[in-house]
């Protein structure tokens, strides 16, 4: 049984349909429904992403949650609580966002800066806030941070802005706080960022689609990097069958590195490791070669 907010698309997406690939029954929150588009103005909706869990093998739940209002993440975990008694992992995949690039604090919008902290950060605590008492019932739950950045990158790299960059840092400290609180209770929290996500966004912006994303190559050539949704999809359905999931309790873990311990690949095949890609690579202005990176 799993709640993954902010299943919209991107890796919530990707999450949602992988854990639906090992039979689970998925809760697919968002705000855009086939009759509502959040302020992202994006075409993916909550029931097509329930759709593709039901294609995978699993049982996909859609239901509209804006997860800044605490009555309706109460409501949704209620509405779980009765009609299955159970949670087993929670996946915190909310963001959409919209993000000022590469300006400092004070050029930056307050107003689109403050915003994006609270659909980044107070989102992911008011919606932990309302699943956990459920998830702690039984032991073995499992919490998925989704963020981008390792906690060593991003410890180390100025991303984007001061304000995306605080977010991510404290998406990441969120689950080594909540790993301390989950762990009497049989509990594990983790932080996970993908790679170079091709989300639908993404593929948009390069003018190419999952078919032949590799045309963009040409153009970005450290795209050749970059990994399709279901490959952090992959990740978190790994983490949520492992009888010893504990033992990354509190870690900040991407795709790449998991794949390497768990043996799963992206759809083509290959095993993209993107944190050790961009800082050996990409920063450090070496022409794009993926050879020994995927």
């Amino acid at each position: 049984m799993a709640l993954v907010a902010g299943a919209t698309r991107g890796a919530g997406r990707g999450i949602a349909v992988q854990l639906g690939a090992i039979g689970s029954t998925v809760y697919v929150t968002g705000r855009t429904t086939g009759g509502r588009r959040s302020e992202m103005n994006r075409p993916e909706t909550i029931e097509e992403t329930a759709a593709l869990v039901d294609e995978a093998g699993g049982h996909g739940i859609p239901v509209r949650v804006d997860h800044l209002v605490p009555s309706e993440v109460g409501a949704l975990v209620a509405r779980i609580r009765r009609d299955h008694g159970c949670l087993h992992v929670l996946v915190n995949d909310i963001w959409g966002a919209r993000i000022e690039w590469d300006k400092p604090v004070w050029e930056s919008s307050l107003d689109t800066g403050l915003h994006t902290l609270r659909l980044a950060v107070d989102t992911h605590a008011v919606t932990s806030h309302f699943a956990l008492p459920l998830l702690i019932e039984q032991p073995g739950g499992l919490v998925v941070e989704v963020t981008d950045g390792t906690d060593e990158y991003n410890a180390a790299h100025y991303r984007v802005s001061f304000f995306y960059d605080l977010a991510k840092a404290s998406v990441n400290r969120m689950a080594f706080a909540l790993a301390h609180e989950l762990k009497p209770h049989g509990g594990t929290a983790v932080s996970l960022t993908p790679g170079w996500l091709r989300s639908e966004a993404m593929l948009d912006a390069y003018g190419v689609t999952e078919a032949n994303w590799r045309d963009a190559v040409a153009r970005v050539p450290h795209f050749a990097i970059s990994e399709s949704p279901a490959f952090v999809g992959r990740a978190v359905a790994a983490l949520a069958q492992d009888p010893e999931v504990a033992r990354w309790n509190g870690r900040s873990l991407s795709s790449g590195q998991l794949s390497q311990v768990y043996g799963f690949t992206d759809l083509d095949g290959s095993r993209p490791d993107a944190w050790r890609y961009v800082p050996e690579v990409q920063d450090a202005g070496r022409p794009a070669d993926v050879t020994g990176y995927r």
